[in-house]
């Protein structure tokens, strides 16, 4: 396929093409420049999600800025490094070690049902500190314990509603993956 078939199918979204080019084709190019931008772990598919969406916004126009002057590589080699330099500081993981809640005796002691939300919230923040992904940790705890709205969050994190429906649903994944470990670890005892 030409660099332009390739552009022409990407602004198509054919998913096998677009699959195929992000996840295969340009995953060696992709993980180099994420791994020198990056000092930290960040989670490659997130990354490429900014980067397909952020290609595909306004009907795929910086796709349709490629002119042929280079190769396709070259060219996306170029932006995705500016994209992600750009996107550096939000792609940070959320290393905050605030207590979701205050732990307070006398609400364990007042009443069974106190006692039991009490000791459910524990749970879930032990599952949630376990995930290995604390970004992830975090959207969950703020979209699920701390009820806040999903356009709020994505704009505090600067990142759009619709990368943050994906992050959320990796997210869902990896807290089940944490559950069904933690649920094998004590089965064992």
């Amino acid at each position: 396929m030409s660099d332009f078939e390739i552009i022409a199918a990407l602004i198509a979204r054919d998913n096998a093409i677009t699959q195929d080019f992000f996840f295969t084709q340009c995953r060696p190019l992709f993980t180099s420049i994420i791994h020198r931008v990056y000092d930290y772990d960040v989670d490659y598919d997130e990354c490429i999600n900014e980067l397909y969406l952020y290609l595909l916004h306004d009907d795929g126009k910086r796709l349709r800025q490629f002119q042929g002057r280079s190769s396709l590589f070259l060219w996306l080699k170029v932006t995705a490094t500016r994209f992600f330099i750009k996107k550096r500081r939000h792609m940070i993981e959320n290393t905050s070690r605030e207590p979701l809640y205050d732990w307070d005796d006398e609400e364990a002691t007042a009443g069974n049902a106190s006692y039991t939300i009490s000791t459910d919230l524990m749970d879930v923040e032990n599952l949630l500190n376990a995930m290995p992904n604390k970004r992830y940790a975090c959207v969950l705890r703020q979209l699920l314990l701390n009820e806040v709205s999903p356009n709020k969050l994505a704009r505090e994190m600067n990142i759009t509603i619709d990368n943050l429906y994906n992050i959320k649903r990796r997210a869902l994944q990896q807290l089940m993956q944490v559950a069904l470990s933690d649920i094998r670890h004590y089965g064992k005892r």
